[in-house]
């Protein structure tokens, strides 16, 4: 046999053999969809409680997945970064988005926003939020105070609460 038939084989085996390892190695996924009004929104631990999430897809604590986000009015969430990239799609509503290094931005319902991962950035509903957000691995946040170190959640949502009561209104 030659190098050429032997390489052909090979590559022939490769093609038949490695789609079906896949796919017993993943389950499959099923056709679904779900409307807004059908969606079980719940707090999200470690986040203010003006904001609640709905999973849609996949397990935000194991890897790759799609939450549904209802986000009141004034609701900030507080500076913090993520292990995976997080990207967002505004679906109604207007957010003002601050990113470390870069100039503040304002979603519109309908914008997309990519924050990489480990990017410290801070999210303020300005009119009452529906999003979705696609993490590309397990879901987490890591809250920083103003000289960038990590804090825990309670201290950030503590520092959150006591700025808005100290605004004027």
């Amino acid at each position: 046999m030659t190098v050429r038939c032997l390489s052909s084989l090979v590559s022939l085996c490769l093609l038949l053999v490695l789609p079906a390892a896949a796919a017993a190695q993943a389950p499959a996924a099923a056709p679904m969809g779900r409307n807004l009004a059908d969606m079980k929104f719940a707090p999200v631990p470690g986040m203010p409680t003006c904001a609640s999430g709905a999973v849609q897809s996949g397990d935000p604590g194991k890897g790759p997945s799609i939450i549904a986000s209802r986000i009141s009015a004034g609701c900030v969430i507080p500076w913090h970064w993520h292990t995976p990239n997080e990207h967002l799609m505004l679906a109604s509503g207007v957010a003002r988005l601050e990113m470390k290094d870069a100039a503040p931005f304002t979603l519109q319902a309908g914008g997309f926003a990519l924050m990489p991962a480990k990017h410290v950035h801070q999210f303020t509903c300005e009119k009452a939020c529906v999003l979705y957000i696609y993490s590309d691995a397990a879901f987490d946040m890591h809250y920083v105070n103003a000289q960038g170190t990590e804090i825990a959640p309670t201290d950030a949502l503590t520092m959150v609460k006591e700025t808005a009561a100290a605004m004027p209104k």
